[in-house]
């Protein structure tokens, strides 16, 4: 039988879970919607639609941030589901200028340039790698 302790364990793990779909099913839409107007205003010669959703996430997780960790306004539940939920379907740039921003924070200089610099580079090289594989495939 399970007693409410064991009950409330439950509930805070659904909810955790929950809110992470909720915050990624709404990043995601988000990220669509507003890249879509972004090239349909601004035309697709240049990624302007990915280049506004990049800056507007990394805008918005700075806010939640602080909002976090300076205001202490966001719990557990409501980090999960904006800053990891949304803010991670929208763009993945957002969180690795977070994880860089905190580096920095900590001293640790040299690391956040090389988390920035890797996550480009390696990326973008990892990325072309794929592609041509995908290619000879």
């Amino acid at each position: 039988m399970m007693t409410p302790a064991d009950a409330w364990r439950v509930f805070l793990f659904m909810s955790k879970w929950l809110s992470l779909a909720v915050g990624t099913l709404a990043g995601g839409i988000a990220r669509y919607v507003l890249a879509g107007a972004v090239y349909q205003a601004a035309g697709a010669r240049f990624p302007y639609g990915t280049l506004a959703v990049n800056l507007a996430g990394c805008f918005l997780i700075g806010v939640l941030n602080s909002l976090a960790e300076a205001k202490f306004l966001l719990g557990p539940n409501a980090r999960v589901l904006l800053m990891t939920g949304f803010c991670g379907a929208f763009t993945t740039l957002s969180t690795l200028m977070l994880e860089t921003s905190n580096l920095m924070k900590n001293g640790e200089s040299l690391r956040a340039l090389a988390n920035a610099a890797a996550s480009i580079v390696l990326g973008f090289l990892l990325f072309r790698l794929g592609e041509f594989l995908g290619e000879v495939l």
